[in-house]
């Protein structure tokens, strides 16, 4: 049964049947823990709502949030639902990218996305208006300074209630290199359908505890880390993403002390837990409590699931607890999802078959062989299929583009027609990524076309081209970009040959050190595979376009 109830609705019934009960729990290193219950949460979103209706940004109006995790970043976003603007929350310039580059990309986003204003700290309110050019559609740039010391909770008055569950309510953007110009608008009906079902995969109970330290500008860290618990009345404790990386121990200490019960990690986080927690930082936790952790936003992998509870086994997790899910923003996020209370199925295939017919077959005597994990079943919303490129059905452990239809599919494409049109055809959303099923679960396989796909984020090759192009002695046309495995890691490295002219080895190292410097500055990843080689190494189609999976192979064979 679809729902109509607005998702501002159900914040109003937790604001008045239980305004004590924790809705976040904010965490930032080194300062006490901050906690917010719902009737905080509502009054000091309804400053930001005020703030809103005093700048005339009206319903249905686009408001993108730059701000670091923070109280504000939360109140800012609950603001704008409860006086039925439109959030969209990007990305906060970091010290590893390039302001020039930031921008640039900043201004792309403003010039499709249209926003009637945006919010961000005064710090930050520099490279804010800097992106905004003559004749921007941004009539208002607030701050966090700004913003009315109280407001009154008044939802008679509120423009959420008055929006429709067909309406967009939200937009998600990538967290991809240049992903910005594409944002994906959801409708209250499509978020509350996918929370239904999400919720059922998960067995939420109230008394859960979700712990997370992800983004709120990707899908993962906004639907499940942020939007579920909050609606659902389940106590959120959220950290810093940047406090995650610099200390991963940190997440466990807060399931152990909240005593956590959910959380959703990356692949690559699996092994960087593994690697990087220190017996020093897990002295007296206990992570009993946790009942389910879900591998998602990359390929899952079977050895980074085994090499994680291997390592926190001896605190109390239990092997039960690992999880899978398939997810995108385009379906609102879960697509698939290990049952609860299962082990995910794994698949063991020979890898020849796989790589060479696209066919996950049962491995052959003496052959290469590979296991597969399963990212779960489909919601109970949601349908799958598995075609060829004219769109026929393929059968079981065949390898073809994933496809799915479901009640909370994206109402589009933001501004986007074009994108829409090639992305939904004939009631199906047409995925791009590649996979196989077998006895009703599913097994992704592929990318997302050319997409790499490093420690959660997506990352598109022509993008690091492009950026190649912009280093000195390497031409347009004359570099290609691709991922490869790392199995220490749990994810991808990204790959960049270049062709230049000259033979000198010195001349070739001092253009890879640029070629990485200049990439790691100005995109969303690291480089460390800067390959620097003479003319007519890149292999191209027939065609003349750059043959990418060919690529990759001959850089494999040469780095062996």
């Amino acid at each position: 049964m679809e729902i109509s109830v607005p998702m501002l609705s159900l914040l109003q019934q937790h604001f008045l049947n239980q305004p004590q009960k924790t809705a976040v729990i904010l965490q930032h290193a080194g300062q006490p823990d901050v906690l917010i219950d719902y009737q905080t949460l509502l009054e000091q979103s309804a400053r930001y709502a005020r703030a809103y209706e005093n700048a005339k940004i009206l319903p249905g109006e686009v408001v993108v949030l730059i701000l670091q995790h923070s109280a504000d970043l939360i109140f800012a976003f609950w603001g704008a639902i409860l006086g039925g603007q439109i959030p969209s929350i990007m990305p906060f310039l970091t010290e590893k990218l390039a302001p020039e580059r930031y921008r640039a990309d900043l201004a792309a986003l403003v010039g499709v996305t249209q926003p009637a204003a945006m919010v961000t700290s005064p710090e930050f309110e520099a490279e804010v208006r800097g992106a905004l050019g003559p004749g921007s559609s941004v009539r208002a740039v607030l701050l966090t300074s700004q913003i009315p010391a109280s407001a009154e909770v008044n939802f008679q008055q509120a423009g959420g209630l008055a929006r429709s569950s067909e309406e967009i309510v939200l937009l998600q953007h990538s967290s991809g290199t240049t992903g910005l110009q594409k944002g994906v608008a959801l409708s209250q009906r499509a978020i509350l359908n996918q929370l239904t079902a999400y919720r059922a995969a998960l067995q939420l109970q109230p008394e859960d505890v979700l712990v997370s330290w992800l983004p709120l500008y990707h899908d993962m860290g906004l639907i499940a880390g942020f939007l579920m618990p909050i609606l659902s009345g389940v106590t959120l404790v959220l950290m810093s993403p940047f406090d995650w990386v610099r200390a991963p121990y940190r997440l466990f200490q807060s399931v152990g002390q909240y005593r956590g019960t959910l959380s959703w990690l990356p692949n690559f986080a699996y092994n960087f837990c593994a690697q990087k927690v220190r017996e020093r930082d897990l002295a007296g936790v206990d992570l009993s409590s946790w009942r389910l952790i879900t591998n998602c936003s990359e390929p899952v992998k079977a050895e980074s699931q085994r090499a994680f509870y291997e390592r926190f086994a001896p605190y109390g997790l239990k092997e039960s607890a690992l999880a899978c899910s398939y997810a995108m923003a385009e379906n609102v996020f879960g697509v698939t999802q290990t049952p609860a209370g299962t082990l995910p199925v794994t698949d063991e295939i020979d890898r020849a078959a796989y790589i060479n017919e696209r066919r996950a077959l049962p491995p052959q005597p003496g052959q290469a062989a590979q296991v597969m994990l399963s990212s779960g079943r489909a919601l109970a919303n949601t349908k799958l299929r598995v075609v060829d490129e004219a769109g026929n059905d393929l059968p079981d452990r065949v390898i073809g583009e994933i496809a799915l239809q479901s009640d909370c599919m994206l109402t589009g494409y933001y501004r986007r027609p074009d994108a829409t049109e090639q992305a939904l055809r004939g009631g199906w959303y047409f995925t791009g990524d590649y996979g196989y099923t077998l006895n009703g679960e599913l097994f992704v396989a592929g990318r997302k076309k050319d997409m790499i796909i490093v420690g959660g984020k997506n990352v598109y090759p022509q993008d690091l081209e492009a950026l190649a192009y912009e280093v000195p002695c390497i031409h347009a046309g004359r570099a290609v970009a691709f991922g490869i495995e790392d199995e220490k890691a749990g994810t991808e490295e990204a790959v960049i040959v270049a062709e230049v002219d000259t033979d000198n080895p010195q001349e070739r190292e001092q253009i890879a050190e640029a070629l990485r410097r200049h990439v790691t500055q100005n995109s969303a990843i690291t480089l460390r595979y800067a390959h620097i080689v003479g003319a007519k190494w890149i292999l191209k189609t027939s065609s003349g376009k750059t043959a990418r999976a060919a690529n990759r192979e001959k850089f494999l064979t040469e780095s062996a």
